[in-house]
């Protein structure tokens, strides 16, 4: 243990713990805007300096450790001023206009400046001017960037993807796309990690709320919507509500206060997927075709992307079935239309998810009968759904518990949990024991799978199914799976099948989920769905009652003509750069 004296307060600490580390042992904040523990140590910002008695220089609290006898002064009147200093000199290069930035209210750099009573900028304003694709997914506003460095640190030490770098020297050194290439000729997945962990608004999702509220003003529009299961385990956090009140039940009175006109839960069209995806890893699986590599699950846009990129051979082996949200779309324009005798081009679907990369995936058509458009209109994240809240002036405390419309009204446990990682294969492996045995197994049965939060490292397990035994590894995080499947491509594992989430955690930490900057709330939120899960009536997606009732009125059974023309994917349709 080191000994030493901060702020006056004695304190004890292990030896190499850093100075930060150490005043916040001892409930003492020290302000930063670059660091990111584990990730980005580097002390860029020069926020979080402290005055060391014996050393005429200021020091970085971040990347110095602790030393026997240290005294050390975290808000002295030469730290005080220093501070001040260094942070209106990044706002002399940051675009202040707060009013029209979507992280005021919940931005860093926005609170140290209040904190430090600036109201006034001594240095003459230079702000960056760099062009980009405003219809991309991902927006970079590079007169808001500070150059912390997060974004570079998390897509190269997290996702293992380096979009990101440093361009330029001397003053005029930036961020920019990796070989100052435009964003849409890099392989980005789209995952929005470098969003969540931005603590600005330098980087931000494409806004699509407008789009929205001109479809509800379209009298000639019927406006759909679906709630992605991550989506409430989060959504509450930026409306002040606890996750007891934060239920789907009130997302769906909010939407439809909105003027949605139906209102649905992605968890149903989740159990819909389990219904493909388990039956075609069945079919699979019998055949002999996992032999040499697995089957790996499709509903991860993200992934997708990574997977398309980065390793283009391996595309044959993602199951051809479509993401709950185009599974979504497909039935809406189809047999949701047929149903209430709309023309499936007067049908507009919201998604509202917590990812980026679905925004993305939208962009996928749908061919059916004489119609051929978009299965999903727009997609909508989870922050964007709460700026829709607010805009439309709903205060969260007067919202009710609605259920979803009919038709598709019904959902179960198994569906809720696609949104945390291992959530997809645990629903998996419930409906391919009974579709082999023909008998439910207990509903925890395969919790060995679980990891809501998103532990670097791959989680294995071995099921029995009938007289078979499936090699079965649940991965999240794109670094993670790199690492995965360069073992896979080496032989040094085998498996069957393998789930793959692009965001650490599952969708519960997708890039388009509330930011709260320091913290990971994966775990916490996935937590969250399993406790859903565990209370719902229904927990097995071959018992969903509105599921059994589209096959039986419409699709007939799993992995037909009819299914696949409308549930299934052609994954070679589309290239991403590679």
């Amino acid at each position: 243990m080191v000994n030493l004296t901060i702020d006056n307060i004695n304190v004890s600490v292990p030896e190499g713990t850093t100075i930060m580390d150490a005043a916040k042992m001892a409930d003492i904040p020290i302000p930063k805007l670059c660091y990111l523990k584990d990730i980005n140590e580097i002390a860029a910002c020069r926020v979080c300096v402290v005055e060391l008695e014996g050393m005429e220089r200021l020091v970085t609290s971040c990347n110095n450790v602790v030393k026997e006898g240290m005294v050390i002064h975290t808000n002295s009147p030469k730290v005080r001023t220093a501070r001040r200093q260094t942070v209106q000199l990044i706002l002399s290069q940051h675009d202040c206009k707060c009013a029209t930035c979507v992280r005021s209210g919940n931005c860093t750099l926005q609170s140290l400046a209040n904190d430090l009573n600036i109201i006034e900028i001594p240095f003459k304003q230079r702000l960056e001017e760099f062009p980009w694709d405003k219809e991309f997914p991902l927006i970079r506003d590079s007169q808001k960037c500070i150059k912390c460095m997060r974004c570079i640190q998390v897509c190269d030490k997290i996702q293992d993807l380096h979009i990101w770098d440093v361009t330029s020297t001397g003053s005029r050194t930036t961020i920019n796309v990796t070989g100052n290439h435009k964003i849409s000729e890099v392989s980005c997945s789209l995952c929005g990690q470098c969003i969540t962990h931005c603590p600005v608004g330098a980087l931000r999702e494409r806004d699509d709320t407008e789009k929205v509220w001109d479809a509800i003003a379209d009298d000639k529009k019927v406006v759909v919507a679906q709630v992605a299961p991550a989506v409430r385990a989060a959504w509450g956090e930026a409306l002040g509500l606890s996750r007891e009140e934060a239920t789907v039940g009130k997302i769906m009175d909010a939407l439809k206060k909105m003027g949605i006109d139906y209102v649905f839960d992605t968890s149903f069209t989740a159990d819909l997927t389990i219904m493909e995806e388990g039956n075609e890893f069945l079919q699979r699986f019998t055949k002999g075709e996992l032999n040499l590599r697995p089957m790996f699950t499709s509903c991860c846009p993200g992934w997708v992307r990574f997977l398309k990129s980065q390793y283009p051979h391996l595309v044959p082996q993602l199951s051809t079935a479509k993401s709950p949200q185009q599974m979504f779309g497909s039935v809406m324009k189809s047999y949701f239309a047929e149903s209430i005798g709309v023309k499936p081009e007067n049908m507009f679907t919201v998604s509202i998810m917590p990812c980026v990369a679905k925004k993305g995936e939208s962009n996928m058509e749908l061919f059916y009968g004489e119609y051929a458009g978009h299965e999903t209109d727009v997609v909508l994240t989870t922050r964007e759904l709460t700026r829709m809240i607010r805009s439309a002036h709903i205060d969260p405390a007067s919202l009710v518990d609605r259920e979803c419309d009919p038709l598709m009204k019904e959902w179960t446990g198994a569906g809720v949990i696609f949104g945390t990682t291992g959530g997809v294969m645990e629903a998996a492996l419930r409906s391919a024991h009974y579709l082999v045995t023909g008998r439910n197994p207990d509903p925890d049965a395969f919790k060995i799978v679980r990891n809501p939060g998103g532990q670097p490292g791959v989680v294995e397990a071995e099921i029995q199914l009938g007289d078979a035994t499936v090699r079965a590894a649940v991965v999240s995080g794109l670094g993670n799976t790199r690492k995965l499947i360069e073992a896979i491509e080496h032989g040094e594992v085998h498996y069957d099948f393998v789930e793959v989430m692009a965001c650490p955690g599952g969708c519960v930490g997708g890039g388009g989920q509330p930011i709260h900057d320091g913290e990971e709330l994966a775990r916490t939120r996935g937590e969250n769905l399993y406790f859903l899960d565990k209370n719902a009536p229904l927990r097995f997606s071959h018992e969903n009652p509105d599921v059994l009732r589209l096959y039986r009125d419409f699709f007939e059974k799993p992995l037909s003509h009819k299914s696949h023309m409308l549930l299934h994917t052609d994954h070679n349709a589309w290239e991403m750069p590679r």
